[in-house]
């Protein structure tokens, strides 16, 4: 079930409306691209967001905030793959966001908050949108928690961005570390002030998170008894759909699809709508759960199995040797293709 979080306080709405007011007076996306990023470490937490300003084309003015390692590495993932990356993909990355909208953007509760706090806003690029961006849900209202954590990185943004204008440079590590080494402003207490200063931190990429599936040993014992059918190869893909799923008093969250096809005979075996859950081991369990079943569909083992992303490839080591059962992993699964081709046409696409 999920837990309803403490929403913004008035006086955190306030500051943070203060804020991106300078935020856009500085305009700091003239100069500075989104690569030039520096950390921001929340003094309450010793959590470090890692801040990237968007907007130098002019086309969409935001200041993101990638928390943690794995913030940060997802974000420089998603900037690797540049045009081959999927839209969708951008949020698989936990951030935090504020964007300057036209009116159109905003919902009702962004707009009840400017009259409580006796807000007006007029042209385009020109209201303050605050939004958090959580693996597998649509982009939400902050909490008091992220609306804070904000707060800090925005603070620090004003006191770097200048900077970075007039040496842009200072963001550039020259040790030769194992690890990545980026820019922190790390705060202080001294009497009733935050001091910041610069620290030059070592961010080793995100721990790999390990988990074990069991496999009820009567599941295989079936598929055991399968007959294994000769150049049958079977695809299968895990991807995020592009329209997102809203339940009542819940966040809206992008369903993953799990599919399973022939590959010779272009046939889909399965397919299943999977919703995140609250953790990554979770999400492997449902994942895991929904390919099994759509496994024994068939009631015949294939020769092969092709899968077009790594986590597939991890739950279904050791399995395959098993079920005497070749596994590869591949982005050459044309069956699997021409179905989500099908379907992202039947939803209009994306959401971009």
């Amino acid at each position: 079930m999920e837990t309803k979080l403490k929403a913004p306080t008035l006086e955190e709405s306030k500051r943070l409306y203060e804020l991106a007011a300078k935020l856009k007076e500085l305009a700091p996306w003239e100069w500075m691209d989104e690569s030039e990023i520096f950390g921001v470490q929340n003094p309450e937490t010793g959590e470090i967001g890692f801040v990237s300003t968007m907007g130098m084309m002019g086309e969409h003015l935001s200041v993101g905030v990638y928390l943690g390692a794995e913030g940060l590495y997802g974000f420089w993932d998603f900037q690797e793959e540049g045009h081959e990356a999927e839209p969708l993909a951008l949020f698989e990355i936990p951030q935090l966001q504020v964007s300057f909208e036209n009116r159109e953007n905003l919902e009702k509760q962004d707009r009840d908050l400017h009259k409580k706090l006796g807000l007006k806003f007029r042209g385009t690029q020109n209201y303050p949108l605050f939004r958090s961006i959580k693996p597998g849900f649509l982009p939400w209202f902050i909490t008091s928690d992220e609306a804070r954590m904000l707060i800090y990185a925005i603070e620090q943004t004003l006191e770097v961005a200048p900077r970075v204008r007039e040496n842009s440079d200072i963001l550039i590590d020259e040790s030769d570390a194992e690890n990545e080494v980026v820019l922190v402003r790390v705060a202080e207490k001294q009497g009733a002030k935050f001091v910041w200063r610069d620290e030059w931190r070592e961010i080793p990429p995100p721990a790999e998170e390990e988990f074990t599936i069991a496999i009820p040993q009567g599941l295989i014992d079936e598929l055991k008894d399968f007959p294994q059918a000769k150049n049958f190869v079977l695809e299968a893909a895990l991807f995020i759909m592009p329209n997102p799923v809203a339940e009542k008093g819940k966040r809206p969250y992008f369903p993953k699809m799990l599919m399973l096809a022939d590959g010779q005979s272009g046939m889909i075996l399965g397919f299943q709508l999977i919703q995140p859950q609250a953790t990554d081991t979770e999400n492997y369990a449902e994942i895991s759960r929904h390919f099994f079943e759509a496994l024994r569909k068939p009631e015949v083992r294939p020769q092969e199995i092709r899968v077009g992303s790594d986590l597939l490839f991890d739950l279904l080591k050791g399995l395959n040797q098993q079920l005497n059962i070749k596994l590869r992993q591949t982005d050459d699964l044309p069956a699997i293709e021409a179905a989500r081709e099908g379907i992202f046409g039947f939803f209009g696409g994306s959401l971009f």
